[in-house]
C-alpha cells in the first residue's frame, strides 16, 4: 500500500485536532496591561506673577530702564490702540503682553518712572501685601515709614499711604529723581484698591498727571 504524503498545514491541522481530542487545551495570549495614565499635576504658576513689587520696580523691569528693555523682557503693549497718557511723546502708560493681568508700566521721558497694579493683579509687594489688603495692616507693617494723606477724590477711609526708601519725605511734594518708594492707594471699603512702585512718579493721582 502507498503512504500519501501530508502537507504541512495538513499535519499541524491533525495535530491540532488530536490535542482537542485527548482533552488539551492552548492558552490564549495574554493581552498587554497598558501603563497607567500618569497622574494630572497642577501648573506651575507663572514666574511673572510671582515677583514681588519692590521701590524699585517689580522682576526684571526696573525703575530709570527704557522702555525698548521693557519690551524686550515682556512683549510690546497689549492694547496699542488705547490712549496711553496725555502726551504719549512725554509719558504714556502700558500693559505688556505678557506681563500678568492688572500690571502697568509708565514710561515718562523714555524711561520706567512708576509700575502699579490694578484690577485682578496677583502680584504682591515684597512685604506680602496685594489688592484688597486693608489700610490698617499696611500701617502697622510699616509703622512710622508709612505717611497717610487724603485721597483726592473719596472720602474717608479712602487715602494714599506713601513709603519713602530711607526716612520719611517732610517736603509736600517729592521731586528727586533718585527718591523710590511705594504709594498704597486705599479705596472706599478700606482695602487697597491700586499700588504703585517707583519715582516721584508714584505721587500722580490721574495716570501720567
Amino acid at each position: 500500500m502507498k503512504r500519501l504524503a501530508l502537507p504541512a498545514a495538513s499535519l499541524l491541522a491533525a495535530s491540532l485536532f488530536a490535542l482537542a481530542a485527548c482533552g488539551g487545551e492552548t492558552a490564549a495570549p495574554t493581552p498587554p496591561v497598558a501603563d497607567p495614565a500618569p497622574a494630572a499635576q497642577a501648573p506651575a504658576p507663572t514666574p511673572a506673577a510671582t515677583e514681588a513689587l519692590t521701590s524699585q520696580g517689580w522682576g526684571p523691569v526696573k525703575v530709570g530702564m527704557t522702555k525698548a528693555d521693557v519690551i524686550a523682557a515682556f512683549g510690546p503693549d497689549a492694547n496699542p490702540d488705547a490712549v496711553g497718557g496725555p502726551d504719549p511723546e512725554s509719558c504714556e502708560e502700558f500693559h505688556p503682553t505678557k506681563a500678568p493681568e492688572g500690571l502697568w508700566v509708565m514710561i515718562e521721558a523714555g524711561k520706567v518712572a512708576r509700575i502699579s497694579i490694578t484690577e485682578l493683579s496677583p502680584v504682591k509687594t515684597d512685604r506680602g501685601f496685594g489688592l484688597g489688603d486693608k489700610a490698617d495692616t499696611v500701617k502697622a507693617a510699616y509703622g512710622a515709614a508709612a505717611i497717610a494723606s487724603p485721597h483726592k477724590y473719596q472720602d474717608k477711609p479712602a487715602e494714599y499711604i506713601t513709603v519713602w526708601d530711607g526716612a520719611p519725605r517732610t517736603e509736600p511734594y517729592v521731586e528727586d529723581e533718585a527718591a523710590r518708594g511705594i504709594v498704597y492707594e486705599i479705596d472706599g471699603t478700606g482695602g487697597v484698591g491700586m499700588i504703585h512702585v517707583g519715582g516721584p512718579a508714584i505721587q500722580y493721582v490721574e495716570g501720567c498727571a
